[in-house]
């Protein structure tokens, strides 16, 4: 009988717990899952920056999740390889769009996978926030859910002229691109610039080249031009500028910031100390950085490659939109999220980002930098000799 009755008790208890205030079944706290996805190259040549981005992201979504998990949210990372190929990205583009609990896309690293990509988004309003794409064609197109946190090829390309002309001294310079949307694109634009400046441009070919340069270096040599400036990704420039220099080339090298990773000196070693690159990457040398890259390398055991950071800031802007849109209660949409994030003004390690009408922040940091080491582990203290913030420019209309 006693037992029958400690039976009823904990019964009566147990009916108590449900009604009390706050004491709602665990079932009902959960409101779902919001997935981050990123795009980026995490096999082939360039996987070191596109892997740099996927962790950024995981590092962000990790470290800002908490208030959304409190609004009874699952936060989910979903990382997706686009191999730095259109048609790779495209695909991987439909499958996102498809899963409805994706409410941004973090990527890409190559402008010519995130234009036709992001077209796909665009179908359905999903938010695409770039942490490395520097074409300005990504946001010239003013579609409402496209949106970067660097700076532009267009303001880069002369930023690496005007270094070119006045700092290098170069009377003469022969420009090579690798004939990607990226490349050629700063490749003109550094061109367009320096041509301005009174520099005699003595060559502009493309070329989708990996291995043999010789066909290329040997008119290079005839011309003697004081600089080569190559309009590309460290993967195809690293291998080019190591062979002219192992071919007796004396130019100096210039590039733009796809050589903006540790990958350059592992593959081209001491041929490339000494050289300049341009970047829209933050040094992460500097020490508003200092946290970041401590928390990246305990979590990942590495130092953290260009644009990881940027990624990191990215995903801190997509969920701090994701907390305004769910703070009223209701569930995200894509427009709702594409809408909220065009309107948050973040303060971050990269400094503050605030975007245009067009998804572009307002004002974008740009940077000179020399390779000063033929060792990996210290790209990271490569010397900065220039830096600039420059606004971007207005929409073409």
């Amino acid at each position: 009988m006693k037992t029958l009755r400690f039976r009823h008790l904990l019964s009566a208890l147990a009916i108590a717990a449900l009604v009390l205030p706050g004491a709602e079944p665990a079932d009902a706290q959960s409101k779902g899952t919001i997935k981050i996805a990123t795009q980026s190259p995490l096999s082939g040549g360039q996987s070191a920056l596109g892997e740099g981005i996927k962790l950024g992201a995981q590092l962000g979504m990790e470290k800002f999740k908490g208030n959304l998990e409190k609004k009874g949210y699952k936060v989910e990372l979903v990382p997706f390889d686009d191999q730095a190929k259109p048609d790779v990205g495209v695909a991987n583009a439909k499958n996102i769009i498809s899963d409805k609990d994706i409410m941004v896309v973090i990527g890409h690293l190559n402008s010519g996978v995130a234009i036709p990509s992001s077209e796909v988004y665009k179908e359905v309003g999903l938010a695409m926030i770039s942490p490395a794409n520097t074409n300005e064609k990504v946001t010239d197109r003013g579609y409402p859910n496209v949106n970067r946190v660097c700076g532009r090829d267009d303001v880069q390309g002369p930023v690496g002229g005007e270094f070119a002309a006045t700092v290098m001294k170069a009377k003469s310079v022969y420009i090579v691109h690798d004939k990607t949307t990226y490349g050629q694109g700063v490749a003109e634009a550094f061109k367009s610039d320096v041509e301005k400046k009174g520099v005699k441009v003595l060559g502009f070919e493309g070329t989708e080249e990996k291995s043999n340069f010789d066909p290329i270096i040997t008119p290079i040599k005839a011309k003697n031009p004081d600089l080569v400036y190559f309009g590309g990704i460290y993967d195809q420039g690293a291998p080019f500028f190591k062979q002219a220099r192992e071919k007796g080339l004396k130019a100096k090298f210039l590039g733009p910031d796809g050589f903006d990773s540790s990958d350059l000196v592992k593959i081209a070693g001491k041929t490339v100390v000494g050289m300049y690159y341009t970047t829209a990457a933050a040094p992460t040398s500097s020490p508003a950085a200092k946290q970041f890259v401590d928390e990246f390398k305990k979590k990942f055991g590495k130092n953290p490659e260009p644009y990881a950071a940027e990624s990191y800031v990215a995903t801190g802007i997509a969920i701090k939109a994701l907390e305004s849109v769910v703070a009223g209660g209701k569930a995200p949409t894509r427009e709702a999220v594409a809408s909220a994030i065009r309107k948050v003004k973040y303060a971050g390690m990269t400094g503050t980002i605030e975007f245009d009408d067009k998804g572009d922040p307002k004002k974008a940091s740009y940077y000179v930098m020399q390779v000063s080491s033929d060792n990996p582990e210290k790209w990271s203290e490569n010397k900065e000799a220039k830096r600039l913030a420059i606004a971007a420019p207005a929409a073409k209309k």
